[in-house]
């Protein structure tokens, strides 16, 4: 039996919760980018975090354009990727909302680590001096460039998959 025939739906502008289910079958980890912004420690949950390069270490991060967190990056020019571990669900949703950040780090508590606000029982951490931003459609790539990061071996990652949290198991 030979590969089945789909009808492909061809992607409008407006098409943006069609593509979010599909693009939703992506797993992927949920970290919280955070930096030391002119008004404390600030920071927002996603999933849209990569690799880049070995050779120098380079990662990026996309921020939506409207975030307040983007405004704090580019004026500290550092940021920490914490990656969350399962059973932080809750502290996703925290760093999801629309909150203050103060209210958001009343959640949790932290280490100043290398200039950067690193999250207390986070899976894994990177601390990042910002190299770039990008502009791309409503949201901003940012590139950094690891100098500091470490991370607990024995732990499980929390998972993104079809718009839920999830384990990997």
């Amino acid at each position: 039996m030979g590969p089945r025939s789909l009808s492909p739906l061809v992607a409008t502008a407006t098409d943006t919760l069609r593509y979010r289910q599909v693009i939703g079958h992506f797993a992927t980890g949920v970290a919280i980018v955070t930096c030391n912004g002119p008004d404390g420690p600030t920071g927002l949950t996603t999933n849209a975090i990569a690799s880049v390069s070995l050779e120098p270490l380079l990662l990026l991060v996309c921020f939506d354009n409207t975030s307040r967190t983007l405004p704090a990056v580019r004026g500290a020019r550092r940021f920490a990727v914490n990656v969350l571990r399962a059973g932080q669900e809750e502290l996703a949703r925290v760093f999801a909302s629309k909150r203050v950040a103060r209210e958001k780090f009343e959640a949790v508590t932290h280490m100043d680590a290398h200039g950067v606000p690193v999250l207390d029982g986070a899976l894994a951490w990177l601390a990042c001096d910002l190299t770039a931003l990008h502009e791309a459609g409503d949201h901003t790539i940012g590139i950094g460039a690891v100098t500091h990061m470490d991370a607990d071996p024995g732990g499980e990652p929390l998972v993104w998959f079809r718009g839920a949290y999830g384990t990997f198991a």
